[in-house]
């Protein structure tokens, strides 16, 4: 799940990408993973469509216990920076009743106020009760992203109306022109962008297609160049097209510009005490990006 990541052959800007953790099993993978590279870093949480596992093992709280204590140990390790990606999906009922989501949707607050962690928060179809448990919770998460936003201008809106919840974009965000308005309305301060790889890419049948213009050459994975992206794979570099749609579509010029602010947003809520300095440099000029 990158974040204003590049990593093909551009140069003069940060990378970092968060790996995702899904529930308690992926997130100690995740952990793992972010463990083998210094730009890797990664979530610890449980998946809406994962929520039955708090209760399959018969002891909710354990579970609970788990997934702080593995928190715990990936802060230590300088590498978990925030809760999740949890919260409500009604497209996928049929993975997790909603009652259960929500349960443990709430739950999964008690992790970001004991660990001081920020959240990677998902809501698909269910704005309503999402925004009715951060309401009762908002004072438990310092900050947090609303990721692979599709929602309508009222559900933006709905999210906007609490100040410390950002809204991440992504190709998923891009498909239609209605997405497009929806994007528009997101003020810059508000935003991050996303790839959430491998899924997510922008398609040649996507609204926004018309706004990009950087292109990678492409093969089948049998036929892997490190110097070509995986047919079909959203990879960490397309990021840089959704920055071009949100370019395009919002009509801003100064695309260099619009890639720090949206940095700096993602370092104010995952880096706050390591990389703001870092952000702030870069939105003044006063520091070159490493290459």
């Amino acid at each position: 799940m990158p974040f204003m990541a590049k990593q093909r052959p551009t140069k003069g800007q940060h990378c970092f990408v968060l790996v995702t953790g899904g529930s308690l099993e992926e997130s100690k993978e995740a952990l793992a993973i972010a463990e083998t590279d210094g730009r890797l870093f990664c979530t610890v949480g449980v998946h809406p469509t994962r929520c039955r596992e708090f209760e399959e093992g018969g002891d909710p709280e354990k579970h609970y216990r788990s997934l702080l204590s593995l928190a715990r140990e990936g802060i230590q390790k300088g590498k978990v920076v925030a809760i999740g990606e949890c919260g409500l999906d009604y497209d996928r009922l049929h993975f997790c009743p909603s009652e259960i989501q929500k349960k443990y949707f709430a739950k999964q607050f008690e992790l970001a106020c004991a660990t001081k962690l920020p959240m990677f928060l998902h809501m698909r179809a269910a704005a309503d009760d999402f925004c009715e448990i951060v309401d009762r919770n908002k004072d438990r998460f310092a900050a947090g992203v609303a990721h692979s936003f599709t929602g309508s201008a009222e559900d933006r809106d709905k999210l906007l109306s609490f100040s410390n919840i950002f809204i991440g974009v992504n190709g998923c965000s891009l498909k239609t022109s209605e997405n497009l308005d929806v994007v528009r309305g997101i003020p810059l301060e508000r935003m991050m962008i996303e790839t959430d790889s491998p899924y997510c890419e922008i398609k040649s049948t996507h609204a926004g297609i018309g706004y990009v213009k950087t292109l990678w050459p492409s093969k089948k994975k049998e036929k892997y160049d490190p110097e070509s992206t995986i047919k079909g794979r959203n990879e960490p570099c397309l990021v840089h097209q959704v920055l071009e749609v949100v370019a395009g579509c919002k009509g801003i010029d100064d695309i260099g510009q619009l890639s720090k602010t949206l940095y700096h947003n993602t370092c104010r809520v995952f880096f706050p005490q390591d990389l703001d300095t870092t952000a702030d440099a870069l939105l003044t000029g006063s520091l070159t990006p490493a290459e």
